[in-house]
């Protein structure tokens, strides 16, 4: 693997299977596309079921297209969401002062070796420990 890892969030995933917002469509499939292409791409147990939730209910998919994804995610490395981790990750919520879930992502995206977290939800170029979020979508 001669490309950084790149920790995938959930919005990444979904716009990249979502053509309503043709742009953010388009940015995040080429996105995917690439790090499919570079075997470079890592995400979490926590990311999976968030896509699932999505697929389901906000975009009304059957429950077998939901599942269909995380299927095909699931065959990426994946980060496990496990005690350590939801520690770590309330520690990182209340020092850097991001959302439980966010700082849950972040602590994956570490855990993973990742060195690029793709992510509209936080702001692009900040850096955690060494973790660049980038917002692919913008």
């Amino acid at each position: 693997m001669s490309e950084p890892l790149t920790f995938v969030d959930t919005n990444v995933i979904v716009y990249a299977h979502n053509a309503s917002e043709p742009g953010k469509h388009k940015r995040a499939r080429a996105l995917l596309e690439s790090l499919w292409r570079d075997r470079a791409a890592v995400t979490s147990t926590q990311v999976l079921a968030e896509l699932y939730s999505v697929v389901t209910r906000k975009l009304s998919r059957p429950p077998a297209a939901g599942r269909d994804l995380v299927l095909i995610y699931a065959s990426w490395p994946i980060v496990q969401v496990d005690v350590p981790l939801i520690v770590a990750a309330t520690e990182r919520h209340e020092r850097d002062q991001l959302s439980f879930w966010d700082a849950l992502v972040v602590e994956a995206a570490l855990r993973s070796g990742a060195s690029r977290l793709a992510t509209e939800d936080l702001q692009s170029g900040r850096r955690f420990d060494g973790l660049e979020i980038v917002n692919p979508l913008a």
